[in-house]
């Protein structure tokens, strides 16, 4: 642990933070950070499954549960200065007894002259009961900077003797931002093991994982894709500003240097079924990185304080994973009920404050991709600038993008002739979103199929349309609502203005 960190972890001690709770995975990098800011203090641990051992060499002392072993040990601060160690007593935070015990301590530490425990309380998930909030601190171990993790990796290189390039290590040492010193050291072993080196190859190694991470957290999805930019038809000004910076992503150390900002995000609003999903997997694929999905609902918890908890792990393992593209799907859903009275809406509106600022401050290389539908009922402070760089319209496709739809999807399932005549599909898909041009090419093809034609013609894809409601007939009045709502705000056209035939 950083000598930064040890000294204000000993700050908290010196003044009189009764209670610390660290959340951290590696309880080593503790003890010895405790062992650093106590050498002068007696220290007693409990562990969840031993009871009282030896803190200095983890041997059983005497086997007892939680409340057995606060009573045996709450009094030496009378005697000495006292570190009181508790691993894994999560389960253990809503039992009255211990509640009390703990708040006993506490008070003692905070009101008497001639008393002196600190309770450090070690556990990889947070359980602040409401009756200590006041004498908690919550201790976070901080990440490795880039600095810091460039010393992890060139100390690496010094203890194996072998040579790297200085452009491949600046490379992945961003590629590690968010991990600890723990996983750094893991993946380097892995790669150096793997292959004999360490190069370039090894950002795969690096992105792979943590995927791990993902999968084992359960509150993020990794997302699989195989779309591209070239599978949306039209959007020409978004996809022309995401290949800009798309140039960023794939030069990220070198930009960095030169002074440009990493960028944070866009926003993409407007009409169901007109790519917005689909943008979110291709711009992953144009950045060439992972592709997660937040949604919201998974984090919500039944205790106080978990869903919020819940919220900042999702948000730092975004991080522990950046590069990456967090895409957070129908975000007017995700946070319905903002600012309303009632339980449900109060944890709402606390997770969005709470993405609101980590949005504001964070200087990660984490892509927020949110897309929405109705955006009417979303804070305005939300679509701010610096938020996002910025929030782009997509309307129902025009003439010429309709055309681009119908082709993509021809040509995806072989199906394509110069026989097809645009002109006229363009003039009977009018209102036509791109997930009905979708619904109308496949239907046809499976019509087609049926009848034991090998080839389909332009009337075939007509009937077809014919046959088909479009969205701007079956939700006429929500349209309306979406473009009266965009009007009033200043937001670009995803699509460049329809050249007319």
């Amino acid at each position: 642990m950083k000598r930064s960190t040890v000294n204000i972890l000993a700050s908290y001690i010196d003044a009189l933070h009764p209670i610390i709770y660290i959340n951290h995975f590696d309880f080593k990098v503790i003890d010895d950070a405790i062992k650093n800011v106590g050498s002068n203090a007696k220290i007693v641990e409990y562990n969840n499954a031993l009871g009282l051992v030896d803190f200095y060499n983890k041997s059983p002392m005497q086997e007892c549960d939680l409340e057995q072993f606060l009573k045996l040990t709450m009094d030496d601060g009378f005697e000495m200065e006292t570190y009181i160690v508790l691993k894994d007593v999560h389960n253990e935070m809503s039992n009255p007894k211990i509640i009390s015990l703990l708040k006993r301590i506490a008070e003692n530490n905070v009101y008497r002259d001639e008393y002196s425990t600190t309770v450090f309380i070690l556990s990889e998930i947070t359980v602040i009961p409401k009756e200590l909030e006041n004498y908690i601190t919550v201790f976070d171990i901080p990440l490795p900077t880039t600095p810091e993790i460039l010393s992890i990796i060139n100390e690496f290189i010094r203890d194996l003797d072998i040579k790297v390039e200085q452009e491949v290590i600046d490379d992945i040492a961003l590629s590690f931002k968010g991990l600890n010193e723990f996983q750094i050291k893991q993946i380097l072993n892995l790669a150096y093991q793997d292959g004999g080196c360490i190069d370039k190859d090894d950002k795969l190694l690096i992105l792979k994982e943590k995927e791990q991470f993902i999968k084992k957290s359960g509150m993020l999805e990794i997302v699989s894709y195989s779309e591209t930019v070239e599978d949306i038809g039209g959007l020409e000004n978004l996809k022309e500003w995401l290949e800009r910076k798309a140039k960023i992503f794939s030069n990220l150390d070198k930009a960095i240097k030169f002074g440009v900002d990493v960028p944070k995000g866009i926003m993409i609003i407007g009409m169901p079924g007109c790519g917005k999903s689909l943008t979110a997997k291709a711009t992953a694929s144009l950045f060439q990185i992972p592709l997660v999905r937040l949604d919201v609902g998974r984090l919500l918890g039944k205790y106080v304080g978990e869903s919020e908890e819940n919220m900042r792990k999702a948000l730092k393992l975004s991080e522990a994973i950046s590069p990456c593209v967090l895409w957070i799907d129908e975000i007017e859903k995700a946070f319905a009920g903002v600012g309303g009275d009632g339980g449900g809406s109060d944890v709402t509106t606390r997770l969005f404050g709470q993405f609101l600022t980590w949005m504001q401050e964070k200087e990660n290389t984490v892509f927020i991709v949110a897309t929405a539908n109705d955006i009417s009922r979303m804070p305005p402070e939300f679509l701010r600038k610096g938020r996002f760089d910025e929030l782009f319209f997509v309307d129902l496709p025009n003439g010429e993008e309709r055309r681009k739809i119908i082709e993509i999807h021809l040509k995806k399932r072989n199906k394509w002739s110069r026989n097809i005549d645009s002109i006229a599909l363009i003039k009977e898909t009018d209102g036509f979103n791109g997930a009905d041009l979708e619904a109308v090419v496949k239907d046809t093809i499976e019509l087609a199929f049926i009848e034991g034609r090998s080839a389909i013609t332009t009337d075939d894809l007509i009937k077809t349309v014919k046959d088909t409601k479009s969205i701007s007939s079956t939700l006429k009045e929500k349209i309306k609502e979406i473009k009266a709502t965009i009007e009033k705000i200043d937001i670009k056209p995803a699509s460049k203005e329809d050249q007319k035939s």
